[in-house]
């Protein structure tokens, strides 16, 4: 990120192109830059991270008792976004279902700040992505993919570069794809570590989730976070149609 682009010229100048709305016009992003994160530091931190993924887990179970989790209202909504461009979701399943599905048995574990926003993504079944604004390359949109965007990422356990399909919903930046399918998978470039100070998070909400539930995750993650650092700071924007 150039360091001339404070969080929230950044937050002001992210995108979402009027084609996605005209797909889903109750789509809305609610956007967080997180600064003055130290989540590598052991401590309470963690520690709160920790009791975050027991309940999300908890949470899970709960659910997928009384309801299957293609029937659950927020997984129901992304299966028909997906349908709607083209994508199968019984195949490439949105963030939020695949989070659900794995936390009735559990979540896994990658570093504290994955864990964190996965955890409040299964506790407010809204689909949550977090990536390192110091990777981003200018600010980030949403859009229909040409097909000529490249994505970093993984197959096979080797490193590789794929390409959206054309119509396809991705978040990208200067460089290229940063999340496939709208909130499918998220490339390597940008993936949060031990070492990120400032973080970036999409909060992705289609109806029957309000404004203020979405409001309310976003409140529910900054709270956590504000245990993996001294001065953490948060900037934010909701971007609707």
């Amino acid at each position: 990120m150039p360091e001339t682009m404070t969080p929230e010229a950044f937050l002001a100048a992210c995108q979402v192109e009027p084609a996605v709305f005209e797909l889903r016009p109750d789509y809305r992003a609610l956007l967080l830059v997180i600064d003055g994160l130290a989540p590598g530091v052991t401590g309470e931190g963690n520690s709160t991270v920790d009791g975050l993924v027991s309940a999300a887990e908890a949470h899970a179970h709960d659910l997928l008792a009384v309801t299957s989790v293609d029937e659950l209202p927020h997984v129901a909504s992304w299966r028909e976004a997906y349908r709607a461009f083209g994508a199968k979701p019984q195949r490439t399943r949105n963030s939020l279902e695949a989070l659900t599905r794995r936390a009735e048995t559990g979540l896994p574990r990658v570093n504290a700040l994955t864990d964190a926003y996965n955890a409040i993504s299964v506790l407010r079944q809204i689909p949550l992505g977090g990536e390192d604004y110091e990777r981003y390359d200018g600010p980030a949109r949403l859009i229909r993919a040409t097909g000529m965007e490249p994505f970093d990422t993984t197959a096979h356990g080797e490193v590789a570069v794929e390409y959206p399909e054309p119509g396809e919903v991705v978040w990208c930046d200067g460089t290229g794809v940063t999340c496939r399918r709208w909130n499918w998978r998220q490339c390597r470039r940008t993936g949060l570590t031990d070492q990120t100070r400032t973080a970036f998070f999409v909060f992705d909400a289609l109806a029957p989730v309000t404004d203020d539930e979405l409001h309310a995750a976003g409140d529910a993650l900054a709270s956590v976070l504000t245990s993996l650092g001294e001065n953490v700071q948060v900037s934010r924007r909701l971007v609707t149609a």
